[in-house]
C-alpha cells in the first residue's frame, strides 16, 4: 500500500467514511500521508444524525481518522500534525481539547492548529485533518 518515493498515491477507501465532497480519503507521497478532514459521520450509517455535542463529535472524528489510518496500515501514533476546525470555538474549545487529548499519549501530542470557523459540512461542530508519516 505504500507509494514509491517518487509518486503520489490517492487513496479512496471502501471502508472509510462516505466522502461529503469530491476528495480522496488520503494522499501519500515520500512516506507522508495527508488525510482529508474527517467529519463526525458514522461510516456504518452515513445518513444517521450526527452525535450530539462537541465531545461526541470529536470522538467520532478521531475514530474516523483512526479508521482511515488503519486502512493504510498506520495509527494515531504516526500522526505528526493535525488541523482542527470548530464552529463554536469559545464555547467548545476546552471540551474539545479534553476529548482530543485522550487519543494521544501525553508525550506524543502532534503539532496542532485549531481554528474557529463559521460553518462546516453536514452541520458538524468539529472537523480534523492530519498529516502522518510512515515509519522507516
Amino acid at each position: 500500500m505504500t507509494a514509491r518515493r517518487d509518486e503520489m498515491r490517492f487513496h479512496t477507501l471502501p471502508a472509510g467514511p462516505r466522502p461529503v465532497a469530491p476528495f480522496s480519503h488520503a494522499v501519500e507521497s515520500d512516506g507522508w500521508v495527508i488525510l482529508t478532514g474527517q467529519m463526525p459521520t458514522d461510516p456504518a450509517a452515513p445518513d444517521a444524525p450526527l452525535p450530539e455535542g462537541v465531545e461526541a463529535q470529536t470522538r467520532r472524528v478521531m475514530e474516523n481518522l483512526r479508521l482511515v489510518l488503519g486502512e493504510l496500515g498506520l495509527g494515531l501514533e504516526h500522526v505528526a500534525q493535525c488541523r482542527c476546525f470548530l464552529t463554536g470555538f469559545e464555547r467548545d474549545y476546552a471540551a474539545f481539547n479534553e476529548t482530543y487529548r485522550s487519543f494521544f499519549p501525553a508525550d506524543r501530542l502532534p503539532a496542532r492548529t485549531t481554528v474557529g470557523v463559521t460553518a462546516l459540512a453536514v452541520g458538524a461542530l468539529v472537523e480534523i485533518d492530519c498529516v502522518a508519516r510512515r515509519p522507516g
